[in-house]
């Protein structure tokens, strides 16, 4: 898996005139479907599953959600079976996602969004004895145990500043325990208003894996909420295109490359400093958008 990864410099005449250095860890290249983080999180839940000697797995999403897709690819490549329980009603047509899921196998079950918010785990645990539960987008112990692996990629540590975004907190909180004593981590929240995930991302983490380490949570960047379209957004997605060859998606690392060029021109970064940016997947969500918002 991690032969595959890039750390690929980031070669911008601006970043240069800051006096900082800049890369991206491309984990979007990691793998075609089971894009970016999902890889990492997704493993133990995984490993698991086969351990305890499961049938499948079942798991969470709304109709465009990477994590679906990449959770039934997943599931197939590991000889499991999958049921994905969907935010909403069922569609008179199924998005791209939801027909990929269907063609790698998965089940779908669909949920009123007020029925979606109110899932108990421990009864769909009963209805569906032989499955594995994986929360959505892989929140939990085992998928933050996962998501820390990032952090040991060779190269990793030689970075100041590490920056990435926050959803779930799922990735955070491996970012965090795996942080490097040198390092920061600066997580930019993609949720409007999402100020519970400090707490969710602790509770995920013990003493020792939080204690003392240097970390922020950023959620002036969230371009007007979760998967909102932005035309800002757009064109600083098109810009670090056209500038890097890096495509980026709207819902995540779009946000990320916006509030890192917003963060330099405020002089958040001083002078030296190296930064590291996560490409954390996800692009499939892009299909979603007209093909005249971005150029890539």
């Amino acid at each position: 898996m991690l032969e595959k990864t890039i750390i690929q410099p980031i070669n911008d005449a601006h970043v240069h005139a800051h006096g900082i250095s800049a890369a991206m860890l491309r984990l979007d290249l990691l793998h075609p479907i089971v894009s970016g983080n999902k890889i990492f999180k997704l493993k133990h839940y995984l490993e698991e599953a086969k351990k305890n000697a499961k049938k499948g797995i079942l798991t969470f999403g709304g109709a465009f959600s990477n994590h679906l897709v990449a959770a039934a690819y997943a599931a197939k490549l590991n000889n499991l079976e999958s049921v994905g329980y969907v935010r909403g009603e069922s569609p008179d047509k199924l998005s791209q996602s939801l027909m990929d899921c269907t063609s790698y196998g998965m089940q779908l079950e669909y949920l009123s969004r007020e029925d979606f918010g109110a899932i108990e785990l421990g009864q769909l645990s009963n209805a569906y004895p032989n499955h594995a539960i994986i929360p959505h987008g892989a929140y939990g112990r085992l998928g933050m145990l996962g998501a820390k692996e990032i952090m040991e990629i060779p190269g990793v540590d030689g970075y100041d500043i590490v920056l990435a975004c926050c959803g779930t907190g799922t990735m955070a909180a491996g970012l965090i325990a795996g942080l490097h004593s040198n390092q920061q981590l600066m997580l930019v929240s993609v949720l409007k208003n999402n100020f519970s995930v400090a707490d969710e991302i602790k509770q995920l983490l013990v003493e020792e894996e939080i204690n003392n380490k240097r970390f922020d949570l950023c959620f002036d960047f969230h371009m007007g909420g979760y998967a909102k379209k932005n035309p800002l957004l757009f064109q600083a997605m098109n810009d670090f295109f056209s500038k890097q060859h890096v495509p980026t998606d709207f819902v995540y690392t779009g946000k990320l490359v916006h509030a890192f060029y917003q963060m330099m021109k405020a002089g958040t970064f001083a002078n030296g400093s190296k930064i590291l940016l996560i490409h954390s997947g996800g692009l499939q969500g892009n299909r979603s958008l007209l093909n005249n918002e971005l150029i890539f």
